[in-house]
């Protein structure tokens, strides 16, 4: 089975090797996440295993969640995510994750999704890394200004702006896949995972951990 799991964004830390260097890392808290749901080839078309992770009170969840819950003997989860798999897992319905899949297969770079951190509406400044405009003596008030946004063009041709340009806007809240990140330890004690460097998304966040693809 792929070794994936979901958790929550804890914070960044550090901790020394063996040599006294200072290794920057993020704490993951991983799991333990059930199995709500297998997909395999015969009944979906594709295989997949469905992760659920934290439970949810009855009282906010919908008749169909639960319902689907139940059919795992498990509690509906407030952060669900489905992995696909390129063979059938072995696993069932109500099976436990735990972060010490990541030991069995030997991991030692992992995937991880997340939601960035949203800035709301921004200038191109900030969204865009502009430079502005000159900020001399004479110079109208303008020094952050994005400048022209379209040209003259004849008959009206130019005059719009083109698709895809670089404006103000929304920034952030953007679902963000940082690859080959570092595993640096496993505590299975206390379903932690310790990443070098930093992850997407705030302290809180939702993650989906998973082993790298590009490294094996």
């Amino acid at each position: 089975m792929k070794a994936a799991i979901l958790g929550t964004k804890v914070g960044m830390t550090r901790i020394f090797s063996a040599d006294g260097n200072a290794i920057p890392v993020t704490v993951i808290q991983a799991g333990p996440c059930s199995i709500l749901q297998v997909k395999t080839m015969d009944t979906d078309g594709y295989e997949a295993v469905q992760l659920g992770f934290l439970d949810k009170k009855p009282a906010r969840c919908t008749r169909p969640e639960i319902g689907h819950a139940r059919k795992a003997n498990q509690k509906p989860k407030r952060f669900v995510r489905e992995i696909r798999l390129t063979e059938a897992s072995g696993k069932q319905a109500g099976d436990v994750v735990t972060v010490g899949i990541f030991e069995e297969l030997e991991v030692g770079h992992v995937d991880i999704v997340g939601t960035t951190i949203g800035k709301g509406f921004q200038g191109t400044m900030k969204r865009h890394n502009f430079a502005g405009q000159e900020a001399s003596h004479g110079v109208e008030r303008k020094h952050r200004s994005p400048g022209s946004i379209s040209g003259h063009g004849n008959r009206g041709l130019g005059r719009c702006v083109k698709k895809g340009k670089k404006m103000s806007g929304h920034m952030g809240h953007e679902r963000v896949t940082s690859r080959n990140q570092k595993l640096v330890a496993v505590d299975k004690d206390r379903n932690l995972l310790l990443v070098k460097g930093g992850v997407p998304g705030p302290n809180g966040g939702y993650l989906v951990i998973a082993q790298a693809k590009a490294k094996k």
